[in-house]
């Protein structure tokens, strides 16, 4: 399961545009809790702890127990941030309360390893990266953090698929099948660009090899 995070939040007393634009004035992100068949509770949060979160990485999948003025905290997902167009700063968030026992839809990152001793990386492969993550229907307290994807023993020209991940016990991918390439070893840049160039050079000319013209008497 993925590891919990604990968010203080502040009670926001007026939803609308104005009081948004008022919070962000103030220097809080405003944000809204949302789900779980109850009431939309609206919060505010101190800017930096959500660019904390996005520089972490993986935040779609962690769960957080926010704690909004003190009160009873609340278990929810970070769904949405979204940004100023012009400087990348936090200007809402919302946020997806849990309710156990009822699965959600969420994307699950890859986490790659055995780089070091993969006999198609030793040989020059390239790890291709079709997917980074994976949409899965999970249990809010079984949510793992990442997929891990061992690579270790993989020479060039082999897939993953969703049967080599790890930690995928209690999950249900949604988004793909049981046959969707995650990632592949792929021969080294130079080599494929030989067979390519040879390819080309076998191939005859478009419209066939015409004969010499004869010379003028």
């Amino acid at each position: 399961m993925a590891n919990v995070t604990t968010i203080e939040a502040e009670a926001r007393e007026r939803a609308g545009k104005g009081a948004a634009r008022a919070t962000r004035r103030a220097g809080m992100v405003p944000a809204v809790i949302y789900g779980a068949k109850e009431t939309p509770t609206i919060c505010q949060l101190d800017p930096r702890i959500i660019m904390r979160e996005l520089h972490r990485g993986g935040w779609r999948s962690r769960p957080y127990q926010l704690s909004v003025g003190g009160g009873a905290t609340v278990s929810a997902l970070m769904r949405e941030v979204q940004l100023h167009p012009v400087t990348d700063k936090p200007i809402h968030v919302d946020f997806q309360r849990l309710a156990a026992g009822e699965k959600i839809r969420i994307a699950v990152s890859l986490h790659f390893e055995g780089e070091a001793t993969s006999p198609g990386i030793k040989r020059g492969g390239l790890l291709n990266v079709v997917r980074a993550a994976v949409e899965v229907l999970a249990d809010p307290e079984t949510v793992p953090e990442y997929f891990t994807v061992d690579i270790s023993q993989l020479d060039i020209n082999t897939s993953i698929h969703w049967s080599d991940l790890k930690g995928t016990d209690g999950v249900q991918p949604v988004s793909i099948t049981e046959e969707t390439t995650l990632a592949t070893i792929t021969p080294p840049v130079k080599a494929a660009e030989v067979a390519t160039d040879a390819t080309a050079a076998a191939a005859p000319a478009k419209g066939g090899t015409k004969a010499p013209a004869k010379p003028k008497k």
